[in-house]
């Protein structure tokens, strides 16, 4: 279904683009032409930069210049990391959309990305909080293909939210109604992931999550990524002993904290799946047992599955 199908006549579907910088010279011209590139061209870009030292002011200066203040938008970042940074571009007065996107500053966008994801998102109906996410093409800086993200077969929901996040931010588009459940968030609270908390809320507060299989995007792997892939062997295994290491211990604890917060706006399905969850990291072994059971959580893969059993036996979730 192309764009001019998937909305009614005489409307206008329009689209944030919300990308956070950091010293991204080396790769920000790229990205800046994928979007130039789109089939979807009813975009605005909103930029925040978090203090960059390099040539990215400069950089976004000659593209504003190029494609006029309407169309490329610069703020100062808070300084306070990339997640951070993302939610406060997400909750500024002048981000104003029908759907906003997620950007990295280092990959390229393929040229149906939006077209792809707005089409899928204008289908459902606007009070429902929704979020399109996708499998992504890994890429070395050079853009040579270095493969894939993992491929996902099993529904995305609340159970699987708990315990994983489906995919990258890099790739998210939401919707205005999910754009108002993450600017509910708690004063205060420490956020793992705004990727991670998105597809929490969403599927947590009775919406819509969307993972496409096919890439939308290259996603490049070098040195100065803040997450990586986790896609080879090596990355696997290691991911595996972080998570039995405790961190995904203290992970959940910040999820939790303000999933309890937000309880309210749970549906009562999930805040039954969410008690038993909080049950099977707090009792006593076979009742932690017996509550992860009960609660249905569940990750994407076998071996995730495997982990995630492991880590209920060590008290590490």
């Amino acid at each position: 279904m192309g764009y001019r199908s998937a909305v009614s006549a005489g409307e206008r579907a329009e689209v944030a683009i919300l990308m956070c910088t950091y010293n991204g010279a080396a790769f920000l011209r790229e990205q800046l032409e994928s979007f130039a590139n789109q089939t979807f061209h009813s975009w605005t870009l909103f930029v925040s930069d978090d203090a960059s030292t390099d040539a990215t002011r400069e950089i976004l200066a000659e593209y504003q210049q190029r494609w006029g203040a309407e169309r490329l938008h610069v703020f100062e970042g808070p300084r306070q990391g990339f997640a951070r940074n993302f939610l406060s571009l997400l909750g500024r007065p002048e981000v104003r959309a029908q759907f906003y996107a997620f950007s990295d500053q280092d990959d390229v966008w393929f040229a149906d990305k939006l077209e792809r994801s707005v089409d899928r998102l204008v289908e459902i109906r606007a009070h429902k909080p929704a979020l399109y996410c996708s499998r992504t093409q890994l890429v070395d800086s050079a853009r040579n293909l270095a493969g894939y993200s993992p491929l996902f077969s099993k529904p995305p929901s609340f159970k699987n939210a708990l315990v994983q996040s489906l995919a990258g931010a890099n790739t998210m588009l939401i919707n205005q109604a999910a754009r108002n459940l993450l600017m509910q968030l708690p004063e205060g609270m420490s956020i793992v992931a705004h990727d991670w908390l998105a597809y929490i809320l969403v599927t947590g507060c009775g919406g819509v999550a969307i993972y496409d299989a096919r890439p939308s995007l290259e996603y490049r792997q070098h040195g100065d990524n803040v997450i990586g892939a986790n896609n080879s062997f090596k990355d696997r295994v290691n991911r595996v002993r972080k998570m039995l290491s405790g961190r995904f211990v203290r992970w959940n604890d910040a999820n939790l904290q303000i999933l309890k917060a937000m309880s309210p706006l749970l549906t009562q399905e999930n805040r039954a799946v969410l008690a038993d969850f909080e049950r099977s990291r707090s009792s006593g072994f076979s009742v932690r047992l017996r509550a992860l059971r009960r609660s249905g959580v569940y990750r994407q893969t076998f071996i995730g599955n495997i982990t995630l059993m492991i880590a209920a036996f060590m008290a590490r979730i």
